[in-house]
């Protein structure tokens, strides 16, 4: 099981619902792009609903992330990238008393 099955896992029904519609909606546009000039196999209705849906699926994640206490903040991160926050290690055996000899 890889990181992709194991985080879909997690997540609600509503959650991987919006996930794939956002997929099948952003392969949709790539599959019909039209270089610059020529005429867009979509109209210009359908292009402007496919961007209104992917708004609306887009407010209800950060909802959902909301109400379910998520971090929204998905960015891929590189194994070597420094951390944001430093862990410092503490060893607590050594606070506690010795006893004398």
């Amino acid at each position: 099981m890889n990181d992709n099955d194991a985080s879909a896992a997690e997540l609600t029904k509503e959650q991987r619902i919006l996930n794939m519609m956002r997929k099948v909606l952003t392969d949709v546009a790539r599959d019909t792009h039209a270089p610059p000039g020529t005429k867009h196999a979509l109209t210009e209705r359908t292009i402007t609903g496919i961007r209104d849906c992917l708004s609306l699926i887009s407010a209800r994640e950060q909802e959902l992330a909301e109400v379910l206490g998520e971090d929204r903040n998905l960015r891929p991160r590189y194994v070597d990238e420094p951390r944001k926050n430093t862990v410092v290690p503490i060893n607590i055996d050594g606070l506690k008393k010795r006893p004398k000899s």
